[in-house]
Protein backbone atom coordinates (compact mmCIF):
# COMPACT_ATOMS: atom_id res chain seq x y z
CA UNK A 1 0.00 0.00 0.00
CA UNK A 2 2.88 2.35 0.92
CA UNK A 3 4.72 1.55 -2.37
CA UNK A 4 1.72 2.90 -4.30
CA UNK A 5 1.06 5.90 -2.06
CA UNK A 6 4.42 7.67 -2.64
CA UNK A 7 4.20 7.84 -6.47
CA UNK A 8 0.61 8.94 -6.14
CA UNK A 9 1.68 11.82 -3.90
CA UNK A 10 4.43 12.80 -6.33
CA UNK A 11 2.02 12.82 -9.24
CA UNK A 12 -0.41 14.95 -7.26
CA UNK A 13 2.37 17.41 -6.39
CA UNK A 14 3.54 17.66 -10.01
CA UNK A 15 0.00 18.19 -11.19
CA UNK A 16 -0.47 21.05 -8.74
CA UNK A 17 2.81 22.79 -9.80
CA UNK A 18 2.05 25.43 -12.46
CA UNK A 19 4.11 25.26 -15.67
CA UNK A 20 6.66 28.09 -15.97
CA UNK A 21 4.92 31.02 -17.57
CA UNK A 22 6.31 32.34 -20.82
CA UNK A 23 8.07 35.68 -20.85
CA UNK A 24 5.61 38.31 -22.10
CA UNK A 25 7.08 40.93 -24.41
CA UNK A 26 5.55 44.19 -25.63
CA UNK A 27 7.28 45.45 -28.79
CA UNK A 28 6.53 49.02 -29.80
CA UNK A 29 7.29 48.48 -33.50
CA UNK A 30 6.92 45.46 -35.83
CA UNK A 31 10.68 45.20 -36.52
CA UNK A 32 11.42 44.57 -32.84
CA UNK A 33 8.55 42.12 -32.52
CA UNK A 34 10.03 40.22 -35.45
CA UNK A 35 13.50 40.29 -33.88
CA UNK A 36 12.15 38.93 -30.59
CA UNK A 37 10.49 36.07 -32.47
CA UNK A 38 13.78 35.30 -34.22
CA UNK A 39 15.64 35.14 -30.90
CA UNK A 40 13.06 33.55 -28.63
CA UNK A 41 10.62 31.57 -30.79
CA UNK A 42 7.95 29.89 -28.68
CA UNK A 43 9.66 30.74 -25.40
CA UNK A 44 7.90 34.12 -25.31
CA UNK A 45 4.53 35.67 -26.06
CA UNK A 46 4.86 38.89 -28.08
CA UNK A 47 2.42 41.77 -28.47
CA UNK A 48 3.27 44.41 -31.08
CA UNK A 49 1.87 47.85 -30.35
CA UNK A 50 1.91 49.38 -33.84
CA UNK A 51 1.84 48.39 -37.50
CA UNK A 52 3.99 49.35 -40.48
CA UNK A 53 1.10 51.44 -41.80
CA UNK A 54 1.11 53.75 -38.77
CA UNK A 55 3.30 56.76 -38.06
CA UNK A 56 4.94 55.69 -34.79
CA UNK A 57 5.66 59.29 -33.93
CA UNK A 58 1.94 59.70 -33.36
CA UNK A 59 0.14 56.79 -31.67
CA UNK A 60 -2.92 57.03 -29.45
CA UNK A 61 -2.41 55.54 -25.98
CA UNK A 62 -5.47 53.31 -26.18
CA UNK A 63 -6.70 51.18 -23.24
CA UNK A 64 -5.92 48.03 -25.25
CA UNK A 65 -2.24 49.06 -25.45
CA UNK A 66 -2.16 49.98 -21.76
CA UNK A 67 -3.48 46.52 -20.91
CA UNK A 68 -0.75 44.85 -22.99
CA UNK A 69 1.98 46.90 -21.31
CA UNK A 70 0.47 46.09 -17.90
CA UNK A 71 1.01 42.39 -18.53
CA UNK A 72 4.50 42.62 -20.03
CA UNK A 73 7.76 41.38 -18.51
CA UNK A 74 9.87 43.10 -21.16
CA UNK A 75 9.37 46.22 -23.25
CA UNK A 76 11.28 46.35 -26.57
CA UNK A 77 11.06 49.71 -28.31
CA UNK A 78 13.17 51.96 -30.51
CA UNK A 79 13.78 54.72 -27.96
CA UNK A 80 15.72 57.90 -28.80
CA UNK A 81 12.39 59.63 -28.09
CA UNK A 82 10.68 58.13 -31.16
CA UNK A 83 7.77 57.08 -28.94
CA UNK A 84 7.95 60.06 -26.57
CA UNK A 85 4.40 61.13 -27.48
CA UNK A 86 2.73 57.97 -26.21
CA UNK A 87 4.99 55.35 -24.60
CA UNK A 88 5.52 57.22 -21.28
CA UNK A 89 1.75 57.47 -20.96
CA UNK A 90 1.33 53.74 -21.62
CA UNK A 91 3.90 52.88 -18.96
CA UNK A 92 2.50 55.33 -16.43
CA UNK A 93 -1.09 54.22 -16.85
CA UNK A 94 -0.19 50.53 -16.86
CA UNK A 95 1.37 50.85 -13.39
CA UNK A 96 3.86 48.13 -14.43
CA UNK A 97 7.11 49.02 -12.68
CA UNK A 98 8.88 46.01 -14.29
CA UNK A 99 9.01 47.73 -17.66
CA UNK A 100 9.35 51.34 -16.53
CA UNK A 101 13.12 50.96 -16.13
CA UNK A 102 15.78 48.34 -15.46
CA UNK A 103 16.08 44.95 -17.21
CA UNK A 104 12.45 44.99 -18.36
CA UNK A 105 13.00 48.13 -20.42
CA UNK A 106 15.01 47.63 -23.63
CA UNK A 107 15.58 50.48 -26.08
CA UNK A 108 17.14 49.45 -29.40
CA UNK A 109 18.64 52.82 -30.30
CA UNK A 110 20.51 52.90 -26.99
CA UNK A 111 22.49 49.81 -28.05
CA UNK A 112 24.10 51.46 -31.12
CA UNK A 113 25.66 54.71 -32.24
CA UNK A 114 22.96 56.99 -33.61
CA UNK A 115 23.41 59.41 -36.50
CA UNK A 116 22.26 63.03 -36.85
CA UNK A 117 22.58 63.76 -33.13
CA UNK A 118 21.98 67.52 -32.86
CA UNK A 119 24.54 69.75 -31.21
CA UNK A 120 21.77 72.12 -30.11
CA UNK A 121 18.02 71.75 -29.61
CA UNK A 122 15.82 74.36 -31.22
CA UNK A 123 12.24 74.05 -32.53
CA UNK A 124 13.41 76.09 -35.52
CA UNK A 125 15.09 72.88 -36.76
CA UNK A 126 11.76 70.98 -36.73
CA UNK A 127 10.95 67.77 -34.84
CA UNK A 128 14.53 66.68 -34.18
CA UNK A 129 15.38 63.95 -31.68
CA UNK A 130 17.98 64.91 -29.04
CA UNK A 131 19.47 61.39 -29.02
CA UNK A 132 19.87 61.29 -32.78
CA UNK A 133 17.85 59.85 -35.65
CA UNK A 134 15.89 56.93 -34.12
CA UNK A 135 15.24 54.87 -37.27
CA UNK A 136 18.10 52.43 -36.66
CA UNK A 137 16.14 49.43 -37.96
CA UNK A 138 17.12 50.40 -41.53
CA UNK A 139 20.77 49.45 -41.03
CA UNK A 140 21.26 45.65 -40.88
CA UNK A 141 24.67 46.13 -39.23
CA UNK A 142 23.01 47.89 -36.31
CA UNK A 143 20.20 45.30 -36.25
CA UNK A 144 22.80 42.60 -35.56
CA UNK A 145 24.32 44.61 -32.68
CA UNK A 146 20.85 45.13 -31.25
CA UNK A 147 20.06 41.42 -31.64
CA UNK A 148 23.07 40.46 -29.51
CA UNK A 149 22.13 42.95 -26.79
CA UNK A 150 18.50 41.86 -26.84
CA UNK A 151 19.48 38.21 -26.59
CA UNK A 152 21.55 38.99 -23.49
CA UNK A 153 18.52 40.72 -21.99
CA UNK A 154 16.31 37.69 -22.68
CA UNK A 155 18.86 35.47 -20.93
CA UNK A 156 18.96 37.85 -17.96
CA UNK A 157 15.18 37.81 -17.56
CA UNK A 158 14.64 34.13 -18.38
CA UNK A 159 17.82 32.18 -17.49
CA UNK A 160 15.98 28.85 -17.60
CA UNK A 161 15.86 29.18 -21.41
CA UNK A 162 19.35 30.62 -21.85
CA UNK A 163 20.57 27.74 -24.01
CA UNK A 164 17.65 28.19 -26.41
CA UNK A 165 18.24 31.93 -26.70
CA UNK A 166 21.94 31.40 -27.42
CA UNK A 167 21.20 28.74 -30.03
CA UNK A 168 18.67 30.95 -31.77
CA UNK A 169 21.02 33.96 -31.71
CA UNK A 170 23.75 31.86 -33.31
CA UNK A 171 21.34 30.74 -36.03
CA UNK A 172 20.02 34.24 -36.63
CA UNK A 173 23.53 35.76 -36.77
CA UNK A 174 24.70 33.19 -39.33
CA UNK A 175 21.67 33.71 -41.58
CA UNK A 176 21.76 37.49 -41.14
CA UNK A 177 25.43 37.83 -42.07
CA UNK A 178 24.87 35.73 -45.19
CA UNK A 179 21.85 37.87 -46.13
CA UNK A 180 23.83 41.08 -45.58
CA UNK A 181 26.48 39.90 -48.03
CA UNK A 182 23.77 39.06 -50.58
CA UNK A 183 22.01 42.43 -50.14
CA UNK A 184 25.24 44.39 -50.42
CA UNK A 185 26.17 42.60 -53.66
CA UNK A 186 22.69 43.13 -55.12
CA UNK A 187 22.71 46.81 -54.17
CA UNK A 188 26.16 47.55 -55.62
CA UNK A 189 24.65 49.42 -58.65
CA UNK A 190 22.91 51.80 -56.22
CA UNK A 191 26.11 53.04 -54.60
CA UNK A 192 26.70 56.74 -55.22
CA UNK A 193 23.15 57.35 -56.52
CA UNK A 194 21.04 60.30 -55.34
CA UNK A 195 17.60 60.15 -53.76
CA UNK A 196 14.95 62.60 -52.56
CA UNK A 197 12.84 61.60 -49.55
CA UNK A 198 9.49 62.51 -48.05
CA UNK A 199 10.69 62.55 -44.40
CA UNK A 200 14.23 62.23 -43.11
CA UNK A 201 13.86 58.61 -42.01
CA UNK A 202 16.39 56.79 -44.13
CA UNK A 203 19.82 57.99 -43.06
CA UNK A 204 20.89 54.56 -41.80
CA UNK A 205 19.91 52.81 -45.04
CA UNK A 206 21.74 55.40 -47.14
CA UNK A 207 24.80 55.18 -44.88
CA UNK A 208 24.92 51.42 -45.30
CA UNK A 209 24.39 51.40 -49.07
CA UNK A 210 26.43 54.52 -49.94
CA UNK A 211 23.41 56.41 -51.33
CA UNK A 212 23.21 60.21 -51.21
CA UNK A 213 20.13 62.07 -50.00
CA UNK A 214 19.98 65.34 -51.93
CA UNK A 215 16.60 66.68 -50.85
CA UNK A 216 13.43 66.16 -48.81
CA UNK A 217 9.80 67.12 -49.29
CA UNK A 218 9.76 68.17 -45.65
CA UNK A 219 12.34 70.98 -45.43
CA UNK A 220 12.74 70.13 -41.74
CA UNK A 221 11.39 67.08 -39.88
CA UNK A 222 7.65 67.46 -39.39
CA UNK A 223 7.53 70.86 -41.13
CA UNK A 224 5.35 71.19 -44.28
CA UNK A 225 7.05 72.60 -47.39
CA UNK A 226 6.62 76.12 -48.72
CA UNK A 227 6.09 76.95 -52.40
CA UNK A 228 9.67 78.22 -52.63
CA UNK A 229 11.02 74.98 -51.12
CA UNK A 230 9.06 72.86 -53.59
CA UNK A 231 10.22 74.94 -56.54
CA UNK A 232 13.82 74.46 -55.49
CA UNK A 233 13.25 70.75 -54.89
CA UNK A 234 11.93 70.28 -58.44
CA UNK A 235 15.15 71.74 -59.80
CA UNK A 236 17.30 69.69 -57.42
CA UNK A 237 15.50 66.48 -58.33
CA UNK A 238 15.67 67.13 -62.09
CA UNK A 239 19.32 68.09 -62.09
CA UNK A 240 20.53 65.48 -59.60
CA UNK A 241 20.28 62.37 -61.83
CA UNK A 242 17.96 61.20 -59.06
CA UNK A 243 17.31 57.51 -58.55
CA UNK A 244 13.93 57.83 -56.79
CA UNK A 245 11.64 59.87 -54.56
CA UNK A 246 11.32 57.68 -51.48
CA UNK A 247 8.59 57.51 -48.87
CA UNK A 248 7.61 55.01 -46.19
CA UNK A 249 4.59 52.75 -46.65
CA UNK A 250 2.63 54.62 -43.97
CA UNK A 251 3.11 58.04 -45.58
CA UNK A 252 0.67 59.72 -47.95
CA UNK A 253 1.81 59.14 -51.52
CA UNK A 254 0.41 62.40 -52.93
CA UNK A 255 3.45 64.63 -52.22
CA UNK A 256 5.99 62.20 -53.75
CA UNK A 257 3.66 61.49 -56.70
CA UNK A 258 3.30 65.25 -57.21
CA UNK A 259 7.08 65.66 -57.37
CA UNK A 260 7.42 62.61 -59.60
CA UNK A 261 4.91 64.08 -62.03
CA UNK A 262 6.98 67.25 -62.38
CA UNK A 263 10.39 65.63 -62.63
CA UNK A 264 9.91 62.23 -64.26
CA UNK A 265 11.74 60.59 -61.34
CA UNK A 266 9.94 57.47 -60.03
CA UNK A 267 8.22 57.68 -56.65
CA UNK A 268 8.86 54.59 -54.52
CA UNK A 269 7.14 53.42 -51.33
CA UNK A 270 9.51 51.32 -49.22
CA UNK A 271 8.18 49.11 -46.40
CA UNK A 272 10.24 50.76 -43.61
CA UNK A 273 9.20 48.03 -41.17
CA UNK A 274 8.03 44.44 -41.10
CA UNK A 275 4.56 44.32 -42.64
CA UNK A 276 5.07 47.39 -44.83
CA UNK A 277 4.32 45.35 -47.95
CA UNK A 278 3.52 41.80 -48.97
CA UNK A 279 7.19 40.73 -49.12
CA UNK A 280 8.19 42.17 -45.74
CA UNK A 281 6.86 39.34 -43.61
CA UNK A 282 9.95 39.39 -41.37
CA UNK A 283 13.25 41.28 -41.08
CA UNK A 284 14.79 39.36 -43.96
CA UNK A 285 11.82 40.18 -46.19
CA UNK A 286 12.02 43.84 -45.14
CA UNK A 287 15.49 44.20 -46.65
CA UNK A 288 14.76 41.91 -49.61
CA UNK A 289 11.85 44.16 -50.55
CA UNK A 290 13.74 47.40 -49.91
CA UNK A 291 16.67 46.44 -52.14
CA UNK A 292 14.40 45.05 -54.87
CA UNK A 293 12.28 48.21 -55.02
CA UNK A 294 15.31 50.49 -55.24
CA UNK A 295 16.76 48.32 -58.02
CA UNK A 296 13.40 48.40 -59.84
CA UNK A 297 13.49 52.21 -59.67
CA UNK A 298 17.02 52.22 -61.04
CA UNK A 299 16.02 49.99 -63.96
CA UNK A 300 12.93 52.13 -64.63
CA UNK A 301 15.08 55.25 -64.78
CA UNK A 302 17.61 53.58 -67.10
CA UNK A 303 14.84 52.50 -69.47
CA UNK A 304 13.73 56.11 -70.12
Amino acid sequence: MKALAIPALLLAALASTPAQAKLRVFACEPEWGSLVQELAGDKVDVDVGTSALQDVHQIEAKPSLIAKVRGADLLVCTGAELEVGWLPQLIRQSGNSKVASGPGNFMAAAQVKTLEKPTALDRAYGDVHPDGNPHVQMDPRRVLVIAKALDARLVQLDPANAATYQQRLDSFSKRWLAAMSKWKAQAAPLKGRNVVVHHISWVYLWDWLGINQIGALEPKPGVPPTSAHLAGLIATTKNGHTLAIVRAAYQDGKPSDWLSGRTGVPAVALPFSVGGDAQSKDLFGLFDSTINKLLDASRAGAAK
